[in-house]
């Protein structure tokens, strides 16, 4: 005998009703796995401001210790600057939203107090390989102004003091800060492909090469230049590669020249149509490949070339390893040449 649909309908919504009860349920046990569940909100440090001091005026160095290594940016007076790389130039929209956000961090509820829990939430001690990023903040007198280790699981910031296990949910948000090339401010020079007029080649063999785009020419329209006139194009995408190559300038680090330890296996020269000549020499280090950047302008009164040199001196840029080949290929795989006849043959 089937039931009434009444009936039927009424035990459809509670089975529903349970079902979505099951899955708050399940949620809530899975927030609790990684934390002690339930907090007080009477905890003293709740609602109070993680740094008590304006960090925007008051901090001058901010250190970052991670499991693989750490990094410092520091306030030299005449701006924010790495100091693991000597002084390279910070981006100031990021230092400028950091200090900002720090100032607006606030801690919030309690979360757990179980070391075992702290990688869960990102708050692993570094020194132990843990997750965590330990920050501490300096005045200009050297006095710590903050610290604490940092972590975040999804979309929640976690911090707890250095040597304290009771860890809290902070309200407010922080930029990643576990890679530190994500400072650095690599605006050093920036060419769109259709300001390129043509580039000067020496490969690792001392091998010279000159391509041009002829007026008119389309974006990948590279051919020898006169006096070379009789090299002939593998194909136009061996010429526009790496006639284009510094449209795609994008290092991953920098070090100081004076760091260098090699001596150049190539030089790449891009050619502007206005006037600008931007001088590549490439190097095969140890650690990497590495380009220095080097720029002369012809124009009188121009700018230009004082603006790349006054952020490109004095240091090599790493670049992918991808990237770096397009300044270094050989002139062979661009061009193929007359066959000349020796004296006597």
């Amino acid at each position: 005998m089937s039931l009434p649909a009444s009936i039927t309908g009424r035990r459809r919504r509670r089975l529903l009703g349970i079902g979505a009860a099951g899955v708050v349920l399940l949620g809530l046990m899975g927030l609790s796995a990684l934390t002690d569940g339930p907090q007080s909100l009477s905890h003293p440090k709740s609602g109070t401001p993680v740094v008590a001091t304006n960090v925007s005026t008051s901090a001058t160095r901010i250190a970052v210790r991670l499991a693989d290594g750490g990094y410092e940016l520091v306030n030299s007076g005449a701006g924010w600057r790495m100091d693991h790389v000597r002084g390279y130039p910070v981006r100031t929209d990021r230092i400028g939203a950091l200090l900002v956000s720090l100032s607006e961090l606030s801690w919030a509820e309690p979360r757990t107090s179980d070391p075992r829990k702290h990688d869960r939430l990102g708050l692993g001690d570094p020194d132990a390989g843990g997750t965590g990023a330990e920050v501490r903040i300096y005045d200009e007198a050297g006095e710590t102004l903050a610290g604490f280790i940092l972590g975040r699981r999804n979309e929640t910031l976690y911090l707890r003091e250095p040597g304290d296990a009771l860890a809290f949910r902070v309200e407010g948000d922080l930029p990643p800060l576990q890679n530190p090339q994500s400072w650095m401010d690599f605006q050093v020079i920036a060419i769109v492909p259709d300001a390129i007029a043509g580039v000067i080649l020496t490969d690792g063999s001392g091998e010279r090469l000159h391509l041009t785009r002829p007026d008119g020419g389309g974006p990948r329209d590279f051919v020898p230049a006169p006096g070379f006139d009789d090299n002939r194009l593998v194909n136009r995408l061996a010429a526009a590669t790496p006639s284009l190559a510094l449209s795609r300038f994008a290092p991953l680090s920098v070090k100081p020249i004076t760091d260098l330890t090699t001596e150049p296996v190539a030089r790449h020269i891009t050619l502007t149509k206005d006037g600008l000549e931007v001088i590549a020499d490439a190097f095969e280090e140890a650690d990497g490949p590495y380009l220095t950047i080097r720029a002369v302008e012809a124009a009188e009164g121009a700018h230009r070339a004082e603006d790349v040199n006054s952020r490109a001196d004095g240091w090599a840029f790493k670049l992918s390893r991808y990237d770096w080949t397009d300044f270094t290929v050989p002139v062979s795989d661009i061009v193929e040449r007359p066959i000349v006849a020796l004296p006597g043959e």
